[in-house]
């Protein structure tokens, strides 16, 4: 067995045009205007988060415990790197500046997927993304407490046995069922 920012604007996403005061659709990803992160959450309105799985030459993919310091999912493990779509930024700019900015690596990002995850602390829509990392990592320990490249074997294995991030666990299965994990 295995051992294992607030400031940002979220963008609302739903289908427009919808009167302001109420809650856009869930059904489409289009921006209908910006709120804050905590005000998203709050009221529960979707957003938009860019999140790519990581492999490395050996097809083995990035796991990763998150910092017990962050305000959400504290010490919980993923396979997702990412973070919210500023303004103005697409779902590709977003996730290639959060494989940078958290794994101090700069890689091409490929558009594989995009769903609406509805567990956890809202709504999310996530554009998942895949890279090939051959560079040494260099991860924020603001945002990784620990990482570590697994198989797919070793990930089933572990994927509801560890405390998962329930959108890391989400898209994860939907990339190991496209054959991309393979």
């Amino acid at each position: 067995m295995l051992k294992a920012p607030e400031s940002l604007a979220w963008h609302r996403a739903g289908i427009g045009p919808t009167p302001r005061g109420l809650p856009p659709s869930r059904e489409h990803d289009h921006v209908l205007g910006i709120v804050e992160r905590d005000e998203a959450v709050r009221e529960g309105c979707p957003h938009r988060i860019a999140a790519t799985i990581c492999r490395d030459r050996a097809g083995r993919i990035l796991a990763l415990r998150r910092s017990d310091t962050l305000s959400r999912f504290p010490g919980y493990y993923d396979v997702l790197v990412g973070g919210a779509v500023d303004v103005g930024e697409s779902y590709e700019e977003a996730a290639a500046r959060e494989v940078s900015e958290e794994l101090g690596v700069r890689v091409p990002v490929r558009f594989m997927f995009k769903f609406l995850c509805r567990e956890g602390i809202s709504p999310v829509w996530f554009g998942v993304h895949e890279a090939v990392v051959t560079d040494p990592l260099v991860p924020d320990p603001d945002e990784i407490a620990w990482q570590d490249w697994l198989t797919q074997a070793e990930l089933c294995e572990v994927v509801d046995q560890w405390i998962f991030v329930p959108g890391g666990r989400e898209a994860l299965r939907r990339y190991l069922q496209s054959g991309s994990g393979s």
